[in-house]
């Protein structure tokens, strides 16, 4: 049936002279009329709940005739405007479209007539990095509007502020918690953790993890005597002012590279994580129950009193051969169409304000939803292009460090299904993506668990790591709950609270090996004896292959008592799996 789906389409365009191309939520954005100026956009993750149709409503009214802009008929030798495009992340496309000015043989470039990342700090390093003004800043208009915010439970925010007897918070105030000796106990929370669960993602990815890393610089510094507006590079490159962000990112649970992780972790409630950095409209679907899980209870944007940054998703457009002067106006063009109130309107329901003051606040901008109408009331200034590269560069010796226990199953039935070989290359893109810096070890259990190379800084053992896995092999039964016990007493005893422990723990059986004294219930107490610490080991099962519902249910279990959740992997996704879970840490 889609064969010949098709077909029909193939031969339909044949007639029409005209071809169609989709969006990324797979609706049409229709013909391409003829003679049409062809322009495309790539657009920040976020932006793909409304841009889809936006770019239809664009694509319509030229077909009908019409400029969609002035709503007038086109006139005489007027030529209709078609706009296509996709998704992708604001730090990797920036680097692509570098690529393409700088080194376009790479292969990995981008080039699009626009550019609309989340938040101009990335056009700012995009001229920075190419060493020439390839965007017009004071050109790039924003298009809609999302505050980074810190996205807290309603629960938590309100016992810091009983606690300290004013309203006003920000990262002072989250720090007291981290070094309170009880922890959220020390805050009237009678069962609460001892320590504070946060996360953000990647700032060489994700614009949000960018903003927070430079918010988190600006905190520091402020808390360091600094009184000026703008973070200058003498001011980052101050060794005080680097520790106070890096006890900053001591509040770390651990890392990813997308939101999507966290924004589907936090909704599980305040045992999975306390606060994450999200940008507003990422914390207002959650409370409206727009992901995986329903909240249980709110989430409230904590806009830090130390400041934070406005997202305006701007249209950048490049000063780059591939882009010629009418593409540039076209492109002027749907800037000027989606700062249109209707568009401004449509935009807004997904969460995000409008970029067009003369539109009024509306739904779902409301507190129902966790956010004030006022939103931040302190506004960070945006460093120069260098001071934000300084900033970016510096997270890999300023973010909390992890200790890294990957656990494999090789009994005999990864044999099956080529398991092993996906698993040996599923492990080695593992380290790929870890920072060198973390220290990492590698234990495998059968019908017995043993460490294979003990835990170490990877840049160290990387080559011992490497052989090892690459000599991994497949026989024997299945002594998985004493896998667990051993690799939870082992992170245990490693000590180091300041860094993230962690035990990536991949299997695809049932056990059937450990002694009877050692089961499920020896497994969840092992764990559960860490939650309890001031630095709980994080146990991250991934169930491989195709498993019976009982290890489904053993798995759910592990992943309960740390807190986190088990995640499904087979030979064919396995690889990415693990890739993902290497940006945890």
């Amino acid at each position: 049936m889609r064969k010949l789906l098709s077909l029909i389409i193939l031969l339909m365009f044949a007639l029409t002279a005209c071809n169609s191309v989709d969006g990324s939520d797979g609706s049409s954005l229709g013909a391409i009329p003829e003679n049409a100026i062809e322009i495309t956009i790539i657009y920040a993750p976020e932006s793909d709940a409304y841009m889809p149709e936006i770019m239809s409503r664009f694509n319509e009214s030229y077909r009908n005739g019409r400029n969609p802009v002035t709503g007038q008929e086109l006139q005489s030798g007027e030529r209709p405007i078609y706009i296509s495009g996709q998704p992708g992340s604001s730090g990797v496309v920036t680097l692509q479209i570098v690529n393409a000015v700088t080194n376009p043989a790479s292969g990995d470039i981008a080039r699009p007539t626009i550019f609309q990342p989340s938040v101009s700090h990335w056009l700012a390093l995009a001229n920075h990095e190419a060493n020439r003004d390839l965007f017009d800043l004071a050109d790039s208009p924003g298009t809609a509007l999302a505050p980074v915010v810190m996205a807290i439970w309603e629960s938590r925010l309100q016992a810091i502020r009983d606690t300290v007897g004013y309203d006003d918070i920000g990262w002072e105030e989250l720090l007291d918690v981290l070094n309170s000796p009880n922890g959220w106990q020390d805050y009237g929370i009678a069962d609460g953790r001892r320590t504070v669960y946060y996360g953000h993602t990647d700032p060489y990815v994700s614009s949000t993890a960018l903003s927070t890393l430079i918010a988190e610089y600006y905190a520091s510094a402020n808390a360091n005597g600094f009184t000026g507006r703008r973070l200058t590079m003498d001011v980052v490159q101050d060794e005080t002012i680097q520790e106070g962000v890096r006890d900053i990112e001591q509040l770390i649970r651990h890392y990813s590279r997308r939101t999507t992780e966290f924004k589907n972790y936090i909704a599980q409630g305040p045992d999975y994580l306390d606060f994450v950095a999200l940008e507003e409209n990422d914390l207002i679907a959650i409370n409206r129950g727009q992901t995986d899980f329903q909240p249980p209870e709110q989430l409230v944007a904590l806009y830090p009193k130390e400041g934070t940054f406005w997202h305006e998703h701007p249209f950048g457009i490049p000063n780059a051969s591939w882009v010629s002067e009418e593409q540039r106006q076209a492109a002027r063009n749907f800037a000027d169409f989606v700062l249109l109130a209707e568009q401004q309107e449509f935009i807004m329901t997904f969460g995000f304000r409008p970029a067009n003051p003369s539109v009024a606040l509306g739904f779902p901008i409301e507190p129902q939803f966790g956010v004030t109408v006022e939103g931040p009331t302190t506004v960070l200034d945006v460093p120069d292009a260098e001071v934000i590269g300084e900033i970016q560069e510096s997270w890999s010796f300023v973010k909390k460090q992890a200790d890294i226990l990957i656990v494999i199953d090789v009994s005999g039935s990864m044999q099956q299904d080529n398991k092993i070989t996906q698993a040996r290359q599923a492990a080695l893109a593992f380290l790929d993506n870890t920072e060198a810096t973390n220290r990492v070890g590698l234990a495998v259990f059968s019908t017995n668990y043993r460490v294979v190379v003990p835990i170490d800084v990877l840049e160290n053992n990387i080559v011992a790591l490497q052989n090892a896995i690459n000599d991994l092999q497949a026989d024997g039964g299945t002594a998985l709950f004493s896998a667990v016990v051993e690799s939870t007493k082992l992170m245990e005893g490693l000590g180091d609270s300041d860094r993230i422990r962690a035990v990536v723990f991949l299997s695809d059986g049932e056990d059937t090996a450990s002694p009877n004294d050692i089961n499920l219930n020896a497994a969840t107490d092992a764990i559960e004896q860490s939650y309890s610490t001031r630095n709980p080991v994080i146990f991250i099962p991934v169930g491989y292959g195709n498993l019976s519902s009982d290890l489904q249910r053993v798995l759910d279990s592990l992943g309960d008592a740390s807190n986190t959740q088990w995640i499904a992997g087979n030979p064919n996704t396995i690889n990415e799996l693990l890739e993902l879970i290497s940006s945890f840490f």
